[in-house]
C-alpha cells in the first residue's frame, strides 16, 4: 500500500463539510494506512501556524 504523494509535494485540499481552507498546503507527511485501507496525510499551509490530516480523496496535486 503506498500513498500517492510523498513529503514535500504541494496539494490543494478540498475538505469535507465545506470548511474553508487556506491554499497551497504542503505534505508533511503520509500517515500510516489505517486497517479500512484509507490514507491520509498531514498537511501544512505558510498561511496557517497549524497542520492539518487530511484523506486521500480530499488532496489533488496543487501547483
Amino acid at each position: 500500500m503506498t500513498h500517492r504523494y510523498a513529503a514535500g509535494d504541494t496539494v490543494y485540499d478540498e475538505p469535507a463539510f465545506g470548511n474553508a481552507a487556506a491554499r497551497g498546503n504542503t505534505i508533511v507527511r503520509p500517515l500510516p494506512v489505517e486497517n479500512d485501507d484509507r490514507r491520509a496525510c498531514r498537511i501544512k499551509s505558510l498561511a496557517e501556524s497549524f497542520e492539518r490530516i487530511a484523506e486521500g480523496h480530499q488532496l489533488s496535486r496543487g501547483a
